[in-house]
């Protein structure tokens, strides 16, 4: 169990952990992967690469681009299926 500790994310694997009152950290690295974990007041934080996709999601967002950004949330929460 992680316990109210940062936790970098990039390119790791968590097999049946808990995390409780943690900030979890993606810098844009290789994707982590999460099996049969579970998630308790946690903070996510994007920095990096990570977060300067999410910085250029929310330009496209407020320079009238709403619709794509839509679509992709759409396209990752499997609206479109």
């Amino acid at each position: 169990m992680y316990n109210h500790e940062t936790v970098p994310l990039d390119g790791e694997h968590f097999s049946d952990c808990e995390f409780r009152g943690c900030r979890l950290v993606y810098a844009g690295g290789p994707s982590p992967t999460f099996d049969n974990c579970r998630f308790e007041d946690c903070e996510w934080k994007f920095d990096d690469a990570a977060e300067r996709t999410l910085a250029h999601l929310k330009l496209v967002w407020n320079q009238g681009g709403k619709a794509p950004v839509q679509a992709l949330i759409k396209e990752i929460t499997g609206g479109g299926r």
